[in-house]
């Protein structure tokens, strides 16, 4: 295939709560993940951030690092300060081989706050638009020219979330800005996976498989779930578990040309759903769907 099927260390630990899955080596997570037939990884917590230390331990298990997630605040500093905090995520990025840098704007961010519902997310006004659009092409551009490519990660509780503000993105920055398109979050935020797939295809630059149970969506929306519950609760599983039309939203990728990874990524509490059976569910089930659209 002309793409790459990789897995988040989500299913294994928990970012947002690390007492999920804290008692799981790291080389568990590896193990398994390569165990699954998963070519790549992203970054965990439990991951080295030094690439002297990081690359032999990958190496041992055959696997590749995909990318990594990078919590920025350009609505809170200026580039200079953006850039030298994330000098050491990049360098890593970089030292292991990566393509492309995982995005995301979280100041003010609901997101990993267990008592605060995705409703009271932050919103921005027309000037926040306009100073994180040129913010964030200015760092795409830095980033660029080390051989990153930025992939704004759209995500539920913070200031890109919807299906619309997806669009006023892409059409306010430059193709420098790429996108990573995530199933679940896009689904759990109303929009259509298709749809986005269709209009930005050119741009999208990374891609995050994460299915949706919609009977713990619907639960979710009716009590105003904070995100971290309605990740407790089962609202994300692995791609054929739940919702989401895989073939659908990745086909105007495949048509388009792309040649990235597929990530296959569900926040779940491991005590509940079982890692190495869920990961391999959901590589069988992606795997299927990019062996179709992906022949060559």
């Amino acid at each position: 295939m002309s793409v790459r099927i990789g897995i988040n260390p989500l299913t294994w630990t928990n970012d947002d709560m690390p007492e999920l899955g804290g008692e799981t080596p790291l080389d568990t997570c590896l193990a398994e993940a390569k165990l699954a037939g998963y070519d790549g990884i992203e970054l965990g917590n439990k991951f080295p951030r030094e690439g002297a230390l990081l690359a032999p331990i990958l190496n041992r298990h055959g696997l590749a690092l995909a990318s990594g997630w990078y919590g920025a605040r350009l609505l809170e500093r200026d580039v200079d300060s953006e850039m030298a905090a994330a000098e050491a995520h990049l360098t890593l990025l970089l030292e292991l081989g990566c393509k492309v840098c995982v995005f995301a704007e979280v100041s003010g961010s609901v997101h990993g706050a267990r008592n605060m519902p995705l409703s009271v997310r932050p919103v921005m006004s027309g000037g926040q638009w306009a100073l994180l659009a040129e913010r964030m092409g200015e760092t795409a551009r830095r980033m660029r020219a080390r051989g990153l490519h930025l992939a704004y990660h759209h995500h539920l509780g913070t200031v890109v979330e919807t299906e619309a503000e997806i669009d006023r993105l892409m059409a306010a920055t430059g193709p420098e800005v790429g996108l990573l398109f995530d199933t679940g979050h896009l689904s759990c935020a109303g929009g259509d996976p298709a749809a986005i797939a269709a209009r930005h295809a050119g741009r999208i630059v990374h891609v995050h498989c994460k299915d949706v149970r919609a009977d713990r969506l619907r639960a979710a929306r009716a009590r105003d779930a904070s995100f971290l519950d309605a990740v407790l609760n089962g609202m994300f599983t692995v791609p054929g578990d739940g919702a989401v039309d895989y073939r659908a939203a990745l086909a105007p990728l495949a048509r388009a040309g792309y040649r990235g990874w597929l990530i296959v990524e569900a926040e779940q509490d491991p005590a509940k759903a079982h890692p190495l059976t869920y990961a391999r569910m959901g590589r069988i089930a992606l795997g299927a769907v990019a062996r179709e659209l992906w022949p060559g």
